[in-house]
């Protein structure tokens, strides 16, 4: 199959290469072409924009950082809608808001593009080993047509529902996921200023009703101070403000999830923006004037 995909950054190239490895024919495109070098060494073909990747491809997948961007590279001058042809294919691999994706198929209506939100969640160790869980909103029989592509970024491939179904349950998921890292930065603090170690406070929760997925990541996460970003403290921020945002346009009271969002702007502020998302424990550090750390 012919494929075109924008966007190979820490999700994208894993992806891309996954895809590529399946057998299919790949044009690649990214602001920085560095970026593509690993695709491109494996045998995909640079495009110069993101029309020319989409020109002549079957499917089309991008994997952007915010919904502005993912609406540019689509909709914009010498976007994705302006080189794809009728009865192709958008998937949109990247965590936005379901107007964002609503707005980009009305575009797309009358050339007879097919566009569906399919954001991905399991980080980018999910990505590098095709485990990903997809998120498929959109025309089930497009869908169906694709699925063999979409098996190649993820073993949990799942079809949600209609157009920004997809993007609803990514925004769910990130907003639970998040928030519970701010909990667990309040509650992480509360227990080592008291006096217990911070491994030992670790193994006890997670060895109890307490145990979640958000806390795997502190003893080689905060407990060492390492916060590469493999999902950037600026990406949680603006995840976790699709969900606030969400929740205004539908009158839902989300007064936690408020919260947990201004603990990630504050974050920001403070410089953290590039480092891992967990780097917004040390805004809970400085407020309580103690460090989430064993002791030496």
């Amino acid at each position: 199959m012919k494929v075109g995909f924008v966007g190979v950054g820490f999700m994208g190239r894993h992806m891309a290469r996954n895809v590529l490895n399946g057998g299919h024919e790949m044009k690649v495109y990214d602001l920085n072409r560095e970026a593509a070098d690993e695709v491109l060494s494996l045998g995909a073909t640079w495009a110069s924009s993101p029309r020319e990747a989409a020109e002549g491809s079957e499917v089309i997948f991008t994997s952007l950082p915010t919904p502005q961007v993912v609406e540019e590279v689509a909709s914009g001058e010498g976007g994705v809608l302006s080189g794809a042809a009728r009865g192709s294919a958008l998937f949109d691999l990247s965590t936005t808001d379901p107007t964002t994706i609503q707005r980009i198929a009305t575009r797309a209506e009358a050339s007879g593009i097919h566009i569906l939100d399919a954001p991905v969640s399991g980080g980018t160790p999910g990505a590098e080993a095709a485990t990903l869980c997809v998120m498929v909103g959109g025309d089930r029989e497009t869908y169906d047509r694709f699925k063999p592509v979409l098996d190649r970024i993820g073993d949990k491939v799942m079809y949600c529902g209609e157009l920004g179904s997809g993007a609803v349950c990514k925004i769910v998921n990130n907003l639970v996921g998040l928030s519970v890292g701010v909990l667990l930065s309040e509650a992480f603090s509360m227990g080592v200023k008291w006096g217990v170690d911070a491994q030992t406070l670790y193994e006890a929760v997670s060895g109890s009703s307490g145990n979640t997925n958000s806390m795997h990541g502190f003893p080689n996460g905060i407990f060492k101070r390492n916060f590469e970003p493999g999902f950037a403290l600026d990406l949680a921020a603006k995840d976790v403000g699709l969900a606030t945002q969400l929740g205004r346009e539908l009158s839902v009271p989300m007064e936690m999830s408020n919260i947990a969002q201004q603990r990630y702007i504050s974050g920001q502020n403070r410089g953290f923006g590039r480092l891992a998302a967990g780097a917004v424990a040390m805004v809970q550090e400085e407020r309580a004037g103690v460090e989430i750390a064993p002791k030496q």
